[in-house]
């Protein structure tokens, strides 16, 4: 099957740290640098080569991510993790700026796959319910742009 959206980079970065990335979510402090890979963010967030690097494009990739046979559960379970935490903040558990890059993907993800509990669980938890705006934003300017959210990915892609 052909890999359009490219998502193969986000397995081939979480693969070598994933275990590692379990084990400081059980305990509620992350302390490696994984979250571009893990919690991706729309496409117009980050500004660093590796936030660049694992930025997703649409909602039509996002959707493809939740969907992926690896990418989607391991999205759900590290979520699932993240909502089991009790007793901490967001920015306790994964310091500043990456709470905010949390807020942005359970924002993304919730928007790709509305049914997913956890990401509704993690804004509700940790962010009184509030999506971040930022990330509504831009996928509204994107739903506006003319062509198919597939075709938009797949020419951005190939430049």
């Amino acid at each position: 099957m052909e890999d359009v959206h490219r998502l193969q980079r986000f397995v081939d970065a979480q693969d070598p740290v994933y275990e590692q990335v379990l084990a400081e979510l059980r305990r509620g402090r992350k302390v490696g640098h994984w979250m571009w890979f893990m919690f991706p963010q729309i496409e117009g967030l980050g500004r660093s080569a590796i936030a660049q690097t694992f930025a997703v494009l649409s909602l039509h990739e996002a959707g493809a991510y939740v969907s992926h046979p690896v990418l989607g559960p391991r999205l759900i379970e590290c979520s699932s993790l993240v909502a089991a935490v009790s007793g901490r903040t967001a920015r306790q558990i994964f310091g500043h700026p990456d709470d905010m890059k949390l807020r942005s993907s359970m924002t993304l993800f919730m928007k790709a796959a509305p049914g997913t509990k956890a990401f509704q669980q993690i804004l509700d938890g940790y962010f009184d319910g509030e999506p971040d705006q930022r990330t509504l934003d831009l996928l509204e300017r994107l739903s506006a742009l003319p062509g198919s959210d597939r075709g938009r990915d797949t020419i951005a892609r190939m430049m």
